[in-house]
């Protein structure tokens, strides 16, 4: 038997969206939240720079809006930039009145920095752990209220619809989730009259990625499954700076560091980023990661190096204290000498296709954070929009849904989580093995520059991949490595149909045939729908 669970909403992921939506719900409903691993273990939490917000009186939404739209290369949704712009500010204001300890002045003014693409100093940030302070504050709301029960250590395996019901229609609906409970290997099955894909991102599908281990795609695997439509998966934004060393796991060198004065140069002392972008060091980060890739494949070295030296050492400790302690873990003091760094992937601009209130084209189904694709990124997201675009969207769609949640009620009885004819998996080394060597095709294939001859590889690669896991998922007891490998391949699947779709050459999507933009056949979102 499965275990079943009645929740009002239930939410997968616990990273900003989905504590910010929870919290804006709980008032109203029974919040149920799930996550993979411990609580705290999201992308927001290891979100170093902050969140931009037009707050200083010599910017502007204008200016704020301008930025997103010039960083997006075409592609922006302009009436969802206009949102995000225009409502961020209060939810800066909601977010310190929940806890949240920004970075101030000595005059008790929010301290500003700024970053790549930003005209103006508008980075609201906790030094260099924003997304600690911000995940630390949210989750201590969240475990006092009564009306929310968080899980740990529950995966979601697929969301239910009318599919589980041996029933074929186009207008489909999502009743909620079946869940693994890891810690005691039992399937749940969690019946919800709303659902909130709020599950993060997908850096996992590469080799080298700056997200924690929990970022594999889940949230826009099970949608694309259930039906839903996904956009825009050819746009990966891959980090710039990522320090490079073989202990340190792509730890991320914040977009801020630059902001504050960085200067990337090769191994010879010689600044290079004058070369690609008249805003040099402050270029969106497009172009700086493939300048980065540009001044490697020249020289052959394994990285460049990003150099603090020349800025007074105690301001750069004093800004930078988790990036300072962490390099010298590594051998590496900031102030003295150069910080070897190499670009890792970051961040999805696409996902779970949704509109201004977060709902998805599934009925009840609603995505936020970095899950969704609102269209406020487009082929390239400025820097620090990602959490202000996670803090609109999430309340947007809490407003949404308390305007209409009690006239939703779920009439289906569905079926147990059927696991009949399985068995306990012995082949750990095929897991393991499949999902790196789809890393690695993602990392070779389709990474900063492309090309059609790599894009095929990497389509009949993948696919031979998918056909053994798949088969080897029908026969075997589910565990969090196998749900995620088949998670990661899916996603691997779907950014390269986008990238062969998309032939011209747009903000993080590059391709040596199509080196060209192209507004007159491609200045439109590429979509995938399973049916």
């Amino acid at each position: 038997m499965t275990q079943e669970v009645k929740t009002d909403v239930l939410v997968i992921g616990s990273g900003i969206g989905g504590l910010y939506f929870a919290i804006h719900m709980a008032d109203h409903a029974k919040v149920t939240i799930i996550t993979k691993k411990e609580s705290s273990t999201s992308n927001t939490n290891w979100a170093q720079g902050g969140i931009a917000a037009t707050i200083d009186t010599n910017d502007s939404p204008e200016l704020h809006i301008e930025d997103t739209l010039d960083a997006g290369a075409g592609l922006c949704n302009e009436e969802m930039v206009g949102l995000m712009v225009h409502e961020g500010p209060s939810h800066i204001r909601r977010l310190i009145e929940l806890g949240v300890e920004f970075t101030t002045n000595p005059n008790h003014s929010l301290d500003l920095g700024k970053e790549g693409g930003h005209s103006r100093n508008r980075i609201v940030h906790a030094k260099d752990l924003t997304g600690r302070e911000v995940e630390t504050a949210l989750l201590a709301r969240v475990n006092a209220h009564p009306n929310i029960t968080l899980l740990e250590h529950h995966y979601a395996l697929e969301l239910i619809t009318e599919h589980h019901l041996k029933i074929k229609t186009n207008d489909i609906t999502c009743y909620g989730a079946y869940v693994l409970d890891t810690l005691n290997h039992k399937p749940k099955k969690i019946l919800s009259k709303v659902t909130m894909v709020a599950s993060g991102g997908l850096g996992h599908v590469y080799l080298h990625t700056t997200n924690p281990d929990i970022a594999t795609g889940d949230g826009i695997a099970m949608a694309y499954r259930a039906g839903a439509e996904i956009a825009n998966m050819e746009f990966i934004q891959f980090h710039p700076t990522s320090l490079f060393h073989p202990k340190a796991k792509s730890f991320l060198i914040s977009e801020a560091v630059r902001g504050f004065g960085g200067i990337l140069r090769n191994r010879d002392g010689k600044a290079f980023m004058k070369r690609y972008d008249k805003r040099e060091n402050l270029a969106p980060r497009d172009i700086v990661a493939r300048a980065i890739d540009s001044e490697m494949k020249k020289s052959g070295d394994e990285c460049v190096f990003l150099d603090v030296t020349h800025i007074d050492a105690d301001k750069v400790i004093e800004h930078f204290p988790h990036i300072y302690d962490t390099c010298l873990e590594f051998g590496i003091d900031m102030t003295k000498e150069m910080i070897p760094v190499v670009p890792a992937a970051h961040y999805s601009c696409g996902g779970i296709r949704t509109d201004s209130r977060g709902r998805s084209t599934i009925n009840n189904l609603y995505a936020c954070g970095e899950t969704s694709c609102t269209g406020v990124h487009g082929a390239n997201r400025l820097a620090s929009n990602s959490l202000l675009e996670a803090l609109v969207f999430a309340w947007r769609s809490s407003e949404d849904i308390r305007q209409h949640l009690n006239t939703i009620h779920v009439e289906h009885e569905f079926p147990d989580w059927d696991d009949s004819g399985t068995t306990n998996p012995e082949e750990w080394i095929l897991v393991a093995h499949n999902k790196r060597e789809t890393q690695a095709i993602m990392n070779d294939y389709v990474g900063i520059v492309r090309s059609d001859l790599r894009l095929d590889r990497a389509r009949r690669r993948i696919d031979f991949l998918k056909e053994e896991t798949e088969a080897y998922y029908k026969k075997t007891r589910i565990t969090p490595q196998i749900i995620e490998l088949r998670n990661i391949i899916k996603v691997a699947s779907l950014v390269i149909e986008s990238a062969i779709k998309r032939r011209e050459s747009r903000g993080l999507h590059y391709t040596t045939d199509f080196p060209q933009r192209d507004d007159k056949h491609y200045l439109v979102d590429t979509v995938l729908r399973s049916f």
